[in-house]
């Protein structure tokens, strides 16, 4: 994948990643109001007290990372669950916002497709 491509994704998603983690914290994004299924969805995860915080904290560092084009392809590892699953809480709860959370995944993919050659030990059988 040439060089160029792999980091202008990486600077894209980590600038989202930023942003919507940083949100997370502060709250100076208006979000259009979730469907029903999704709002319960999410009253549930910020009930637990720290999930919340625990996805803007990967988020954010996952941008910082793809950024600063650090350790990019352990936080493209770390990033894909959460990144999987918010396209799947949109794809099932909330279909209208599924917009966002389909960008960084395929993102995603993308950059932990410019860096295969990093998962090659640890996919090994």
């Amino acid at each position: 994948m040439p060089t160029k491509v792999l980091m202008a994704a990486q600077v894209v998603a980590g600038i989202m990643l930023i942003v919507f983690g940083s949100n997370k914290f502060f709250g100076f994004l208006s979000m259009a109001a979730p469907a029903a299924e999704m709002g319960a969805f999410l009253g549930a995860l910020f009930a637990t007290g720290y999930m919340f915080k625990i996805i803007a904290i990967v988020e954010i560092l996952a941008g910082l990372a793809f950024v600063l084009n650090r350790c990019v392809a352990l936080m493209a590892v770390v990033l894909m669950p959460v990144m999987l699953n918010a396209f799947l809480a949109h794809l099932f709860l909330d279909p209208s916002g599924i917009g966002g959370a389909s960008i960084l995944l395929v993102l995603t993919v993308v950059i932990m497709y410019g860096h295969k050659d990093r998962y090659r030990d640890i996919l090994r059988a």
